[in-house]
This record gives structure tokens, sequence and C-alpha cells, in this order.
């Protein structure tokens, strides 16, 4: 009943949608002599909100045309390199020419970005990935929503996520880098000591893992104990639903990317109450810089993908409450993952002094599991001040997080070249 009562309130609203649109329009207009005054900016305001409120967010676009290298814009193709029914490996790439302008280097180290499978769309790390294109030739995964996806497409589980990470490795080329940003964090990790453990040419030179829940037992937050506090059979019966008509994955089951939502939004209420009087406020003022930060964000927060109940449900029983990987216990198709087996992978784990979402201690737990690989090869960051968003995205993270795992890829770089 989930997808129906959503799909029902959002049918329910389109009248509303439409009235306020068009009183937005007319308070906004050029023509309308009130549309400065006190009074109309607050009535055009009041009509933005509800709009907002109200409309259906889609797929955003990428929307990264160009970078700055050595501060000169250099251009930035986006494609797709590789596809399934699942993902899409989109490659963005600098021009070259543009980078002879700039009198830097045309080679650069590949780099693939694995993006959460947790609500959002992979664009969420749109701002990551034009921090990285400064050095790298980067790859990202950009997963499909499952209720785009045609049942007759099959079941999406832990397993075949892992597979997938493993091929997109190997499209890739050989020793390429890989930033794994939360989610993805436990999969990746059981790729990488899958193909160390075959001695696979396509494993990682360097793995940075970046606010991710690889033993939730540590520092648990209250993402950890909504999952330790209910029973397996609850997930079940309270987060999954069947997707509607007219959608191409109708009758899929799946965890729906609203219910993701509404709960990453319950957490912080007062957070987001206080965003959104924010706005009102800078749209009455006429701060337009201001309230366009705000729906550049929110326009990226508020759209969602849906996960296959499948994917969903083996997360939460293995990551979230049985905790297979950092106990040793965890196996790919019947074969034991053994993260011993990592003894050539860089490894560098990232945290968020604040995370609400890993609590830190979760990401560095990943030094002591893989006790075969040589000191040298580990480096642990803490990032001061900052929650789970500010780890891959922001400020600090361009200006103090970055840095540290450019220098770290490079020094991996160097070691795979000797």
């Amino acid at each position: 009943m989930l997808y129906s009562i959503h799909e029902a309130a959002y049918n329910t609203a389109i009248p509303i949608r439409l009235a306020a649109q068009a009183a937005r329009d007319f308070w906004a207009s050029p023509l309308n002599p009130a549309s400065g005054s006190k009074w109309g900016r607050t009535l055009f305001a009041s009509a933005d909100i509800v709009t907002n409120m109200t409309q259906r967010y889609g797929r955003p676009a990428w929307d990264i045309e160009q970078v700055s290298v050595k501060q000169r814009p250099v251009a930035v193709r986006n494609e797709v390199v590789w596809s399934s029914a699942w993902v899409k490996l989109r490659r963005f790439s600098r021009e070259p020419a543009d980078l002879r302008r700039a009198r830097a280097p045309l080679a650069a180290p590949p780099l693939l970005i694995v993006a959460p499978l947790s609500g959002h769309f992979a664009t969420l790390l749109r701002g990551t990935v034009e921090t990285f294109l400064q050095d790298f030739d980067v790859y990202v995964t950009d997963w499909a929503n499952a209720r785009d996806v045609p049942i007759l497409e099959g079941r999406f589980d832990f397993d075949d996520y892992i597979d997938l990470v493993r091929e997109m490795l190997r499209q890739i080329g050989e020793r390429a880098h890989v930033v794994a940003v939360c989610q993805p964090g436990p999969p990746v990790l059981a790729a990488t000591a899958l193909m160390a453990e075959e001695d696979d040419p396509h494993r990682p030179a360097s793995l940075t893992l970046m606010g991710s829940p690889i033993d939730a037992r540590l520092a648990p937050t209250a993402t950890n104990r909504l999952a330790e506090d209910k029973p397996f059979s609850w997930f079940q019966r309270s987060m999954i639903d069947t997707v509607p008509a007219p959608y191409a994955g109708m009758m899929r089951r799946v965890y729906p990317g609203f219910v993701q939502l509404y709960s990453f939004i319950s957490m912080n209420a007062e957070r987001h109450k206080a965003a959104h009087q924010r706005y009102f406020d800078n749209l009455v003022d006429g701060d337009g810089d201001s309230a366009e930060r705000h729906r550049e964000f929110y326009d990226e927060y508020l759209s969602v993908l849906d996960l296959t109940e499948e994917f969903y449900l083996q997360t939460v029983d293995v990551v979230f409450q049985r905790y297979l990987l950092p106990k040793g216990e965890f196996e790919h198709r019947g074969r034991p993952v053994r993260l011993d087996a990592i003894t050539d992978v860089a490894l560098m784990s990232v945290e968020g002094e604040n995370d609400d979402i890993s609590g830190v201690g979760q990401t560095q737990a990943v030094h002591a599991l893989t006790s075969n690989l040589p000191a040298d090869l580990h480096e642990l960051y803490v990032q001061p001040r900052v929650g789970h968003y500010g780890v891959f995205n922001g400020r600090r993270f361009e200006d103090e997080i970055y840095p540290r795992i450019r220098d770290f890829i490079g020094r991996a770089e160097a070691k795979v070249a000797g």
C-alpha cells in the first residue's frame, strides 16, 4: 500500500501544484507592478514553497561541462562506456586540447567512484566528480532506478552488486583506483578481496573508503540502532512494496526511495525546517544567490530512486544485523571472502567527526581486518567538524580531504609504476 498511497497523494496534489505555479509566475512577472513589493515577494515565496513541496523530482542531470585545471577552464566529455540493466558506467574525460593550453599532463590515472545505491541518484556526487576531475580520469557508477527496470530483467542482489563492480573494473583496465562513498564500502571491499585472492590484474591499485559501514557494530548511530532493534521480518513486512503501473518495473518488489527520503528527513527534521524558513526569508528579501543554493541542494536531495527488495534486505542482513564481513563469515556465491587476501592494494579510510550515518570507527575498522597488508599501504583520516555529507562534498572536502586522497592515490600509483 505504500506506493499506492504515495502516488495517490501526488496525483491529488496536482490541482494545488498548478495553482501554486500560476501564482508564482504571476508574482514573479516583471509586468506585475506589485511583484517587487514586500507583500508581492511574500506571496511569490509562499507559492514557490508549495510548488516545490508538491512537484515530482526526477533523475537530475549531471551538468558537468567543464572543470578548472591549473586555474584554466577545461571542457569535459560525459559518455557511457559500458552498461547493464542495473548500472551505467560513465566516464568523464577532459578535453586534451584544453589540457595542453593549461600546460597540464594529458594522461591521468583512471579512478572509479562507486556511488551509493541507498536512495539517491549518483548525481549526488556531482561535486565529488568535479573535484576529482582536476587530477584524474573519472568513471562513475550511475545506478538504475529499480522501478524503471522491467521485471523480466530478473533479480539484483548483493552478490550481483559485487559482480558488477568487478566487471566495471575490468572494463576500465588494469590497476585503476577506486573511491567508494558510504554504502558501497562493504561490497567493494569484498570485490577487492576476491580479485586480490585471484591475483586478478584488474584489482584496484588503491581503495579509498569514505564514511562506509565496514563494521556497523562500532559507534552505532540512529540508523544502526534501528537495524539492530527491529527483527529482519519487520523490514520485510514494513519497508517493501510493489511497483505499480505505469512504471516499466511494475510488479517488481522494491524498497521505495521515498521511504528512505522520509527517514533521512525525520532524523534531522528541525534542520530541514530551518533551511526552508531561511529559503523563504531569502526569497522575500530578494537574496537570489542564497535561494539558488538552497534550490540546487534540495532538487538533488529530494530526487530518489528505488532499490530491489533482495538487495535492500540482504544489505540489512549482511551489513547491519549479522555483520558478516568484519566477522569473517561473509560468502560470495558460496565462496568465503578473505579480507586477509588483500596484500598490495593501498587502503585509505576517511571519516567525518560528526557523521550521524556511519559513526567514527566504522570505516577505519577496515585496517584491522586487512592484516596482511603492509603498514605503508594503510592510511586513516578523520576530518574534524564535518558530518556524513561533508565527507565527500563541500568546502572542507575540497580544501582538506581531497588533497589527502589525491596524495595517497599518487603514492599508490608510484608503487604500481615501480
